[in-house]
């Protein structure tokens, strides 16, 4: 199996030598690496522009965006860029975000999992630094999530999905729309990944609306919203984030927002999250 990688970078200077050697350094490398200069002001550019020539299959693309560094619509629109760029054939595709270090045998391991037959999406789990130093796991959703920071797709998976929908919740659209193209996903957990920038330390309340929008463009519905922004305040500890959440969907509500799913995935994603809504 060949896997290409696009990674996505807005100001990642400090972060995307470690990603880099890491991902170079793999029991399995790469066919082709992507690079996206998402609007960086930083060395990012530099960085890239070096990778090229150290590292093989690797090449880099400009692309213009708002500065602003929120979570949905930017990373995927520069995944998507990138994805543009592409040009060797592959069997699995990848999304990593710059800041991360993977451990060697990641890919290795990733690619026996996509060897199951209906494997859509694979990935491992994050673990990041506490006050001491001691990396610890932080995986706050289920168990079978894997984290937007580090995506692989069967190419058949991706293709059946439509790709990745450019707005926030997108790391969960694209497992519940798997799952209805009847995919599995699959998370390892002895594959540990360390994250050397906590999840959301850049953005706090716009985050939680457009949480509640993508609930309505998921087409959650009234209730079902109602009780998974409480769910995501309660798993913050914070009664203000619920609100948001719910003020951001009743704000797409009035403003009917295209939906990002058609009728039928949308009546499967409330079946699911209906059953799911308990555990964590």
């Amino acid at each position: 199996m060949k896997y290409v990688v696009v990674i996505p970078a807005h100001n990642e200077a400090a972060f995307l030598p470690g990603l880099l050697a890491s991902l170079f350094a793999q029991t399995v490398l790469p066919a082709e690496v992507v690079m996206v200069n998402d609007h960086s002001t930083d060395e990012t550019e530099q960085i890239m522009q070096a990778a090229t020539k150290q590292y093989p299959n690797t090449h880099f693309i400009h692309k213009k965006s708002s500065a602003k560094h929120l979570p949905g619509a930017k990373v995927v629109d520069a995944f998507n860029a990138g994805l543009k760029e592409v040009k060797t054939p592959y069997d699995v595709l990848v999304k990593l975000d710059a800041d991360l270090i993977l451990p060697p045998h990641y890919f290795e391991t990733v690619l026996k999992a996509f060897e199951l037959p209906n494997t859509g999406i694979v990935g491992g789990f994050c673990y990041e630094q506490d006050a001491r130093g001691e990396w610890k796991l932080n995986h706050p959703m289920q168990q079978d999530h894997v984290r937007g920071a580090f995506k692989a797709y069967h190419s058949a998976c991706f293709q059946a999905m439509g790709g990745l929908r450019s707005a926030m919740g997108w790391d969960t659209i694209d497992e519940l729309l798997a799952r209805f193209y009847g995919y599995e996903v699959k998370t390892l957990p002895e594959l540990k990944v360390k994250h050397l920038r906590p999840v959301g330390s850049n953005y706090k309340e716009a985050a939680a609306r457009r949480q509640g929008e993508a609930f309505y463009r998921m087409r959650y519905g009234g209730l079902l919203s109602f009780l998974a922004a409480l769910k995501s305040g309660w798993s913050k500890k914070s009664l203000a984030w619920s609100f948001a959440v719910l003020n951001g969907y009743f704000q797409s509500s009035l403003k009917q927002l295209p939906f990002l799913v058609d009728e039928a995935q949308g009546k499967f994603i409330r079946a699911y999250r209906w059953k799911r809504l308990g555990k964590r």
